[in-house]
């Protein structure tokens, strides 16, 4: 077996599968960080998140829904106000955009949206890496291109909101996701000659590994060393998305690290 996939633990049995007793002490050590009392108060967050998530969802449906109506009434009705059918048009695309940049909504939670984006982040390199297993240039330009995109959309969704780089504009979050596996990934690619399966990372006996990632991310986000911190001040949407992107570069750095380590002391032993 490939001595990557020995120190990965996968299929060595060594970390078991993620049963109810690995949840049991997940949430044990979510209760002993948070504190008893902040879990009716996650709870209520969730729920009120969960709120807004569809709520949001609804309204761009219904403004969309309003907009084909009103397209429909404009074709059989030549005398219908046209600047009123372009306000509704704006408005629809405004209320789009900021939907989008907030996650689909996600970023309308009230509690720790970053994280819930982030969650929403491992969804979206999952799926790139699956479609990589089938074609990985088509997969590397739908990164690309959602980069380029959430620069566009979240400098809208600062202008429409008013605010700079506020919270619940998480679509960076989003897809920084992929950037924190990206070396790894393509370590792997030239060291296996094949594209890692999704399982790899978000397997039964591997969840630990996305789960890492996610924290560091989560952890490097936060506390925004130089110059993660100073990139906020980029102009345009640069601001909102760079700071996210160094921040999975040092997660990259991470990786680097652990692996280094781990083959000195394969070495050594």
């Amino acid at each position: 077996m490939n001595e990557l996939w020995q120190i990965s633990g996968i299929g060595t049995g060594r970390l078991g599968v993620l049963d109810w007793g690995s949840v049991l002490f997940i949430l044990v050590v979510v209760l002993i960080v948070l504190g008893a009392r902040k879990f009716p108060e996650l709870w209520r967050g969730w729920g009120s998140g969960m709120e807004e998530f569809f709520k949001a969802s609804h309204e761009v449906q219904r403004d969309l829904d309003r907009l084909i109506n009103d397209e429909l009434e404009r074709a059989g009705d030549d005398t219908m106000d046209s600047q009123n059918h372009h306000s509704a048009a704006q408005g629809f695309a405004a209320r789009f955009v900021v939907w989008l940049a907030q996650g689909f909504g996600i970023g309308r939670i009230p509690w720790a949206p970053g994280t819930f984006g982030s969650l929403l982040g491992l969804a979206w390199f999952a799926a790139l890496l699956q479609i990589a297993l089938w074609q990985p240039l088509v997969s590397g330009a739908l990164f690309v291109i959602g980069l380029i995109a959430s620069v566009w959309t979240c400098d809208a969704a600062e202008k429409i909101l008013g605010e700079k780089d506020p919270g619940s504009i998480v679509l960076d979050e989003i897809i920084a996701l992929p950037t924190c596996f990206l070396g790894w990934v393509f370590h792997l690619w030239l060291e296996l000659d094949a594209m890692p399966s999704v399982d790899f990372f978000f397997g039964p006996t591997t969840w630990y590994l996305a789960a890492g990632v996610f924290l560091a991310f989560r952890f490097f986000d936060i506390v925004k060393p130089w110059p993660v911190k100073q990139s906020q001040e980029l102009p345009k949407g640069w601001g909102v998305v760079m700071d996210d992107q160094l921040a999975a570069v040092y997660v990259n750095l991470v990786i680097l690290a652990v692996h280094i380590g781990l083959r000195l002391a394969e070495a050594n032993g």
